[in-house]
Protein backbone atom coordinates (compact mmCIF):
# COMPACT_ATOMS: atom_id res chain seq x y z
CA UNK A 1 0.00 0.00 0.00
CA UNK A 2 1.54 3.29 -0.96
CA UNK A 3 0.97 6.18 1.38
CA UNK A 4 2.76 8.82 -0.32
CA UNK A 5 0.18 11.99 -1.43
CA UNK A 6 -0.91 11.92 -4.83
CA UNK A 7 -1.33 14.80 -7.19
CA UNK A 8 -4.15 16.97 -6.81
CA UNK A 9 -4.78 17.02 -10.47
CA UNK A 10 -3.92 13.74 -11.63
CA UNK A 11 -3.07 11.16 -9.07
CA UNK A 12 0.80 9.98 -9.46
CA UNK A 13 2.61 10.63 -6.37
CA UNK A 14 3.50 14.46 -5.75
CA UNK A 15 7.05 15.94 -6.49
CA UNK A 16 8.67 17.80 -3.43
CA UNK A 17 9.48 21.01 -5.69
CA UNK A 18 5.75 20.89 -6.98
CA UNK A 19 3.86 20.06 -3.82
CA UNK A 20 0.74 19.22 -4.17
CA UNK A 21 1.41 18.59 -7.68
CA UNK A 22 3.47 15.90 -9.70
CA UNK A 23 4.89 18.21 -12.44
CA UNK A 24 5.26 21.77 -13.35
CA UNK A 25 2.45 20.33 -16.40
CA UNK A 26 -0.66 19.92 -13.02
CA UNK A 27 0.37 23.11 -11.57
CA UNK A 28 -0.20 25.24 -14.96
CA UNK A 29 -3.73 22.97 -15.13
CA UNK A 30 -4.64 24.14 -11.41
CA UNK A 31 -3.69 27.56 -12.08
CA UNK A 32 -5.28 27.37 -15.57
CA UNK A 33 -8.89 26.30 -14.03
CA UNK A 34 -8.32 29.15 -10.96
CA UNK A 35 -8.07 31.69 -13.70
CA UNK A 36 -11.03 31.10 -15.98
CA UNK A 37 -13.04 30.56 -12.81
CA UNK A 38 -13.42 26.60 -12.42
CA UNK A 39 -12.91 26.98 -8.29
CA UNK A 40 -16.08 29.23 -8.10
CA UNK A 41 -18.71 28.55 -4.83
CA UNK A 42 -21.75 28.90 -6.19
CA UNK A 43 -24.33 31.03 -4.44
CA UNK A 44 -27.58 33.46 -5.62
CA UNK A 45 -27.12 36.05 -8.36
CA UNK A 46 -27.32 39.61 -7.19
CA UNK A 47 -29.70 41.89 -8.36
CA UNK A 48 -28.92 44.68 -11.25
CA UNK A 49 -27.39 46.77 -9.71
CA UNK A 50 -24.83 44.64 -7.66
CA UNK A 51 -26.79 44.48 -4.55
CA UNK A 52 -28.37 42.12 -2.57
CA UNK A 53 -32.53 42.78 -1.99
CA UNK A 54 -33.82 42.82 1.02
CA UNK A 55 -35.21 39.06 2.24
Amino acid sequence: MNDAPSCAICGKPQAAKFKPFCSSRCADIDLNRWLKGGYVIPGRSADKDGERGEE
